[in-house]
Order: C-alpha cells, then sequence, then structure tokens
C-alpha cells in the first residue's frame, strides 16, 4: 500500500512570476525620458551618460535622444541631431 497520496496536486502550483528581463532597446533605436533600456540582475551593462541605474539595476534614459553601446558594455543616451 502507498503511504503517500497518488495526485500530489495539494503541494504543487508554486512558481514564481517572470521578471522580463534583457535589452529593451538596441543601439541607434530613439529612446523617451524614462524608457526603459536594459533590465538586468546586477550591473551586467553600466550606466553611461544621460541615463540612470535603478534599485533593481534597470538602466534608464534620462533624455531624449539615441542609445549608444560603448566599449565595456557601457551604455549612454545622446541627444538626436536633427
Amino acid at each position: 500500500m502507498a503511504h503517500k497520496k497518488g495526485q500530489g496536486s495539494s503541494r504543487n502550483g508554486r512558481d514564481s512570476n517572470p521578471q522580463m528581463r534583457g535589452i529593451k532597446k538596441f543601439g541607434g533605436q530613439s529612446v523617451t525620458t524614462g524608457a526603459i533600456i536594459v533590465r538586468q540582475c546586477g550591473t551586467k551593462f553600466r550606466p553611461g551618460k544621460n541615463v540612470g541605474l535603478g534599485r533593481d539595476y534597470t538602466i534608464f534614459s534620462m533624455i531624449e535622444g539615441v542609445v549608444k553601446f560603448d566599449t565595456r558594455r557601457r551604455i549612454s543616451v545622446y541627444p538626436a541631431s536633427n
């Protein structure tokens, strides 16, 4: 005779929600103020010019402009030239 329940559904069913991480805007794309560029775990990408770093290491734009990925995984936003 089995000493455990056969279905196992009462103890299962827990799962965390996805975090939707990754690069949201690539180099050369235009962004508005406050637009999220990268959501990441830790500082895989580092903030450059005109870019802010959130509490959860989210990199976001502080001005309107164009995204540029520099060397050493640094992200900057430069004003769009008209």
